[in-house]
């Protein structure tokens, strides 16, 4: 009877206890988000610059006809970019950047002067993104050799950059968290409906 009475008095008292497993089922949501967050950002990560010819810091006996840049993937054919500027700022560079297979290269004029180089490139990134990066090094004797009719197609036109930077902004479109959104919205709907269920059944 007194039981009766109690709960008469305090009707939220026999409201509130039910919602214990839903406050246990929060771990759980936080726990799927934080593995599928991971996930994405492994899935999103850019390539990167492996390896460069002439190495960074490196000191060469003469300028090679030819620079090479090693990515830890395959980077696009479209929008690569590198200057090989000497000590008073002249860019060096002969021709459109070559890549073949992960390997990109940037073929150099003739009549360089000895010095210290300082190579700017920037490439589209596997995943459709953007990279950029800098290194430095030094040749004790100017270049005499002339590159190859074959790797000496020209300068690259202004518009290939362009259409390189609208197809990258098309191709950027956030999908891998759009997913991951979505499932989180679906395991936090089932964790949901199974609380429901056990409140219903506490009754």
């Amino acid at each position: 009877m007194s039981a009766l009475l109690l709960r008469a008095q305090h009707p939220g008292t026999a409201r509130r206890r039910p919602l214990r497993p839903v406050t246990a089922i929060l771990p759980a949501v936080l726990l799927a988000l934080a593995v599928l967050l991971g996930a994405g950002g492994t899935a999103n990560a850019h390539d990167e610059l492996s390896g460069t010819a002439p190495a960074e810091g490196a000191t060469v006996e003469v300028l090679p006809p030819s620079l090479e840049l090693t990515f830890s993937n395959v980077p696009s054919g479209i929008g690569a970019q590198v200057q090989v500027l000497d000590e008073s700022g002249t860019d060096w560079a002969d021709g459109p950047v070559a890549i073949v297979d992960r390997t990109a290269t940037q073929p150099l004029r003739s009549g360089a002067p000895a010095g210290a180089f300082t190579v700017n490139w920037r490439v589209v990134s596997s995943d459709s993104h953007p990279i950029e990066g800098t290194f430095a090094f030094t040749a004790q004797q100017g270049s005499t050799t002339v590159p190859d009719a074959a790797s000496t197609a020209g300068p690259v036109e202004a518009e290939d950059t362009t259409n390189e930077t609208q197809t990258a902004g098309v191709s950027d479109f956030p999908w891998s968290i759009v997913l991951m959104i979505a499932a989180l919205v679906a395991i936090t709907v089932a964790l949901a409906v199974t609380a429901r269920r056990r409140l219903g059944a506490g009754k």
